[in-house]
C-alpha cells in the first residue's frame, strides 16, 4: 500500500508553507530583478542613448541629398559672356532600381542612340556613386530624343531624364587656349578634390581660367532632406538648404580684339599675346590653331581627339603660353639697352660691319643678314637696320654673365606669373645653366649668337610681350593678367584685382632708355626702318623691332633659300611693338612659325592688331 495516498498520514504545513514561501521570495526577487533591467535598459536607450538613437532611426527615414551648385559666369572687360550655363536634358540611372543595367542600356540604345565612349563613362562613374544616386548616362539630349523616351518611359523602372545646366562657350576656338574648358570628373581627380564639396557634381575645370580659378567658379554644394520609405525611394522633400552658385569672373581680355587678332594671324600657325602696358591685363591671348572646347565638356569621341592629338599642327599646344622659340633680332633693343646701361657702349659707339663677324684667331664667320654689311652703325642704326654684327661685337664685349644678368630683369628665362596653369619659361642661357644641364663649359662664340636671340635662348610670345611692356615703361614691371574683377554672385560687388608691384629696372641714365625706344620708332616710321611698311600711313607712333629666327642651321658658306627648304624647317617671323610710343597703352607679341621674315609677316599683322585697337575699338567706345 502506498503511504503517501493513505488516510491516516500526517502533513507538516510547517514545512510546507516554509517552501512555498522561499519558492515566493526567489520568483519575486527574479521578477524584480528583470524589471529593473528592463528599466534600466529602457532608461539608456531612452535618455542616456536617446540622441544617439534618435539620429540612427533618423538616418533610416531621412537621406541627406548634395544639390550641386550652379558654376561662374565668365565674361570679357566689356561685359560680353564668354563662358555660360545653359539647360540641357540627362538621361540619368539609378542602380538600386535596374534589375540589369547592360540589358537596359541596350534596351535603351533601341529608342535613344547610347554611344560606346557615354556606356563607357557611365561605368566608370558608376565605382564612384551610391547605389540610389542618379548616374549620368547621356548628355544633352534633343527635344526629339526627350519625346521619344517619354513614350517608352513605364519600360525603364529607374531611368529617367533630368533638366541640368551645361557648360557652354559661345566663341568656341576663339577662346580654347585662354578659358580652357571643364570635363567629366576622372578618377585622378577624384583623389585631389573634397569629395564634400563636390557630391552631385559632375564636371570640374580641367583647362585654362576653368582650372585656375575652379575653387571660386564652382561655389558651394547645398543639401536637401528627403524622405524616404523602406526601399529608399523618394517621398518628399522635408529641408533644404540651397547652394551657393560660384562666382562670376570680369577678364582682361576684349572679345572683339582677340577676334581681329585671330583673323590677323590668318593661316599662320603662332601666337599672339597684347598686353596692357600700364596694369599687364591680357587684352588678346591667340594661339593658332585651335580647337572647340565644347567637345571636350561631356566627353570627347577616341577618333575626334586622336585626330587633335596626333595633327602635326598641335592645335591643342597653346602657344601663346607654352612655345618656346628663339626670339630673334626682338632681343636687340634690351641687348643694346645692356650695352648702354652697363657701360659697354657709348650713344655715339660705332661698329664697322662688312657683313660678317669673326672672334679673334677663329676661322669661323657669322654673318650678317645683309651681305653686303651695314657699314659703320651705332646702336640706334643697328636697331633700326637690325645689324647683327654690331651685336655679335656687344655681346663678346659684354659677356655672358652680364648679358644674363640683364636680360633677367626684363622676365626672360622665367615664368612670367600669368594666372594659367602650365606656362613655359623659356631660356635665357648661362654659363651655370650649360654646365648643369650639359655638362661643357661655356664657349665665346655661343654668347656671339646669344647677341641676336640665337643659340640656346628660347621665349615664350606671353614673355615677350611682358619684356616688351617692362621696356615701353622705361623699367616698370608688370605682370599678365587675365582675370580683372572676381564678382560675388549674392551682392553682385566686383573685387578688381590689383596688380603686384615690382622693384623696377635700375637706371643708370634715362636718355639711354631714349635712345633705344627713339630706335624702335625708326624701325616702323624711318624710310631705312626694316618694318618701314608697317608703319606707313598710321594714325599714330608706334615702337617696334622685327625679328627672323632660324629653325635649322645653314652650313657657313650657304645661302638661305627659302623655296628649297621644307616649310617646317623655314623661318620663324617675329615683330614685338608697343604703342603709342610717347605715352604707351598696349604691347604686342606676334610670332607666326615658319612665315619667314618679321618685316614681311609678323610686323603687318600686328600694325592690323594696333590699328584695332586704336581705331575700331576707340570709335566703339566713344
Amino acid at each position: 500500500m502506498n503511504k503517501k495516498n493513505h488516510p491516516g498520514t500526517i502533513k507538516n504545513y510547517f514545512v510546507e508553507r516554509h517552501l512555498f514561501l522561499n519558492r515566493t521570495i526567489i520568483a519575486i526577487v527574479l521578477v524584480a530583478f528583470f524589471f529593473i533591467g528592463i528599466i534600466g535598459r529602457l532608461v539608456f536607450l531612452q535618455i542616456i542613448s536617446h540622441e544617439h538613437f534618435s539620429t540612427l532611426s533618423e538616418g533610416n527615414r531621412i537621406r541627406l541629398d548634395p544639390i550641386p551648385p550652379t558654376r561662374g559666369l565668365i565674361y570679357d572687360r566689356n561685359g560680353v559672356l564668354l563662358a555660360d550655363n545653359l539647360p540641357t536634358y540627362r538621361l540619368e540611372l539609378i542602380p538600386e532600381q535596374v534589375s540589369n543595367i547592360e540589358e537596359t542600356i541596350e534596351a535603351l540604345d533601341e529608342i535613344i542612340t547610347i554611344g560606346e565612349l557615354d556606356t563607357q563613362q557611365f561605368f566608370k562613374s558608376l565605382k564612384h556613386y551610391k547605389k540610389f544616386e542618379r548616374v549620368p548616362l547621356r548628355f544633352h539630349l534633343s527635344e526629339e530624343e526627350v519625346a521619344r523616351f517619354s513614350a517608352h518611359r513605364h519600360q525603364f523602372p529607374g531611368v529617367d531624364i533630368q533638366a541640368r545646366l551645361q557648360r557652354f562657350y559661345p566663341h568656341g576656338e576663339l577662346t580654347a587656349h585662354l578659358l580652357g574648358y571643364v570635363g567629366r570628373i576622372n578618377t585622378k581627380e577624384l583623389k585631389k578634390i573634397n569629395p564634400s564639396q563636390y557630391k552631385g557634381t559632375t564636371h570640374i575645370g580641367k583647362s585654362g581660367i576653368e582650372k585656375t580659378y575652379e575653387e571660386i567658379l564652382h561655389g558651394e554644394v547645398g543639401h536637401q532632406h528627403v524622405e524616404t520609405n523602406v526601399y529608399q525611394r523618394d517621398i518628399r522633400i522635408i529641408k533644404q538648404t540651397p547652394p551657393t552658385p560660384g562666382n562670376n569672373l570680369h577678364l582682361n581680355l576684349d572679345i572683339k580684339l582677340q577676334q581681329a587678332s585671330y583673323d590677323a594671324l590668318g593661316e599662320h600657325n603662332g601666337a599672339i599675346v597684347a598686353l596692357d602696358a600700364n596694369t599687364g591685363g591680357v587684352l588678346a591671348f591667340v594661339s593658332n590653331p585651335t580647337y572647340n572646347p565644347n567637345s571636350f565638356v561631356n566627353g570627347i569621341s577616341y577618333s575626334e581627339y586622336n585626330a587633335l592629338n596626333t595633327s602635326k599642327d598641335k592645335p591643342l599646344y597653346n602657344r601663346a603660353l607654352r612655345g618656346q622659340y628663339p626670339p630673334g633680332s626682338t632681343v636687340k633693343p634690351f641687348v643694346g639697352l645692356a650695352g648702354l646701361e652697363l657701360g659697354a657702349r657709348d650713344i655715339k659707339s660705332r661698329s664697322f660691319c662688312p657683313g660678317y663677324f669673326q672672334i679673334n684667331n677663329q676661322k669661323h664667320k657669322y654673318r650678317c643678314w645683309k651681305r653686303a654689311g651695314h657699314g659703320h652703325a651705332d646702336v640706334t642704326h643697328a636697331i633700326k637696320q637690325s645689324c647683327d654684327i654690331y651685336f655679335y661685337s656687344l655681346a663678346l664685349d659684354l659677356g655672358i654673365d652680364r648679358l644674363h644678368a640683364y636680360l633677367g630683369q626684363f622676365g626672360f628665362g622665367q615664368k612670367t606669373g600669368v594666372d594659367l596653369i602650365g606656362e613655359s619659361s623659356g631660356l635665357n642661357p648661362s654659363r651655370e645653366w650649360k654646365q648643369r644641364r650639359l655638362k661643357k663649359p661655356w664657349y665665346p662664340g655661343e654668347t656671339v649668337i646669344v647677341g641676336i636671340g640665337q643659340g640656346f635662348t628660347k621665349t615664350t610670345p606671353l614673355q615677350l610681350a611682358t619684356a616688351t611692356a617692362i621696356l615701353a615703361r622705361k623699367g616698370q614691371k608688370v605682370q599678365p593678367k587675365i582675370v580683372h574683377a572676381i564678382q560675388e554672385v549674392d551682392t553682385e560687388d566686383m573685387a578688381v584685382l590689383s596688380p603686384p608691384s615690382f622693384e623696377p629696372v635700375p637706371i643708370k641714365a634715362i636718355q639711354n632708355w631714349d635712345h633705344i625706344i627713339d630706335a624702335m620708332i625708326k624701325v616702323v616710321h624711318d624710310p631705312r626702318g626694316t618694318a618701314k611698311k608697317t608703319g606707313k600711313g598710321a594714325a599714330y607712333i608706334f615702337a617696334g623691332k622685327t625679328g627672323t629666327s632660324q629653325v635649322i642651321a645653314i652650313k657657313q658658306d650657304a645661302r638661305y633659300n627659302k623655296n628649297k627648304i621644307a616649310k617646317e624647317h623655314q623661318d620663324h617671323s617675329l615683330f614685338v611693338a608697343f604703342a603709342p610710343a610717347d605715352n604707351p597703352q598696349i604691347a604686342v607679341a606676334v610670332i607666326a612659325e615658319n612665315g619667314g621674315s618679321g618685316s614681311k609677316v609678323a610686323a603687318p599683322i600686328a600694325r592690323k592688331v594696333l590699328d584695332y585697337y586704336f581705331l575700331k575699338t576707340n570709335m566703339a567706345q566713344q
